[in-house]
């Protein structure tokens, strides 16, 4: 199992224009990495013998906005790695402006990045270029806005007329399995 300070030093070797700060929180690593080279920085670790971060845990979005003495960008996507031959555990941090909330997909890195990417984009409005099926997951396909957003009002109601029909997934699925 790498130490944090090793696994700073892989990202750092790969890629040393993409960090822009770190820090231990609870005895895991938690780094913030530019917004442009955030798949190129997943990649790597994903890769690099040492770090072999092969599996995403979780993918959140936060809205900054209304966070006390937070002067930058108002969303970020934290990124949970682990490495499940190794043991050890990393956070991914990349803050994005409000004014376009986009990020290069990791779908191709990870098959579970698809739902938790529409996630995010569904609840909180990030794009992820590259992505798929970027479209709305959880809220109708009529519903307008991003119910995580902190401006987003809690009493606000919305009627929905149209049923969506979910088959262009089914069939993709479908066919994988060799079913059609």
């Amino acid at each position: 199992m790498a130490d944090n300070a090793a696994l700073l030093d892989i990202l750092k070797s790969a890629l040393p224009e993409a960090v822009l700060g770190s820090q231990e929180r609870f005895g895991t690593l938690e780094v913030t990495v530019e917004r442009a080279h955030w798949a190129a920085a997943v990649r790597a670790l994903r890769d690099q013998a040492p770090a072999s971060f092969n599996m995403l845990v979780d993918l959140v979005s936060v809205d900054y906005s209304l966070f006390p003495n937070h002067g930058g960008h108002r969303f970020g996507l934290i990124l949970h790695l682990k490495s499940l031959r190794l043991g050890h555990r990393l956070t991914l941090k990349c803050l994005l402006p409000e004014d376009e909330p986009q990020v290069a997909s990791l779908t191709d890195l990870y098959a579970n990045a698809n739902f938790l990417e529409r996630e995010a984009f569904d609840q909180m409005g990030i794009r992820f270029s590259g992505h798929p099926n970027l479209k709305r997951l959880l809220n109708h396909h009529e519903f307008v806005g991003h119910p995580l957003r902190k401006d987003y009002p809690l009493k606000k109601r919305q009627t929905l007329s149209a049923n969506e029909s979910l088959m262009d997934e089914m069939d993709v699925r479908l066919r994988e399995k060799g079913w059609v």
